[in-house]
């Protein structure tokens, strides 16, 4: 059975990006257009792996990662964020929240796949 990744994104075209990349390597993905319809998500249809961006509307990913962590279902879950930040700080506190990798945009298909099956394997 394909794992379930979920991504959240408030950006139409890099949910696609992600889906195709990710779907070409076998993977289903699921998306939501911010971390409160990604909770939603979770919730009902579950998920192997979270792909979050930090800047979205009414959630955004900081607090997205510190609401699945405090769910004891996801304490483990792989959340992977995708932004354009790359500033040690935004790094740290998404450590800090809870986050297990960082790649920053624009990314390389293969470099998310990369990144997705090594989360996925820890």
């Amino acid at each position: 059975m394909a794992k379930r990744i979920l991504t959240a994104d408030d950006s139409t075209s890099i949910r696609a990006m992600v889906r195709f990349s990710l779907e070409n390597e076998g993977f289903e993905v699921a998306e939501a257009r911010d971390g409160a319809e990604a909770l939603d998500c979770l919730e009902f249809d579950g998920a192997d792996m979270l792909i979050t961006d930090l800047d979205m509307p009414k959630l955004n990913g900081f607090d997205l990662v510190r609401k699945v962590r405090a769910m004891p279902q996801y304490r483990h879950l792989p959340i992977l964020i995708l932004t354009t930040e790359s500033n040690d700080d935004f790094k740290a506190r998404a450590k800090a929240a809870g986050a297990t990798g960082w790649i920053t945009k624009p990314f390389r298909p293969d470099q998310l796949s990369k990144m997705v099956k090594l989360l996925l394997a820890a």
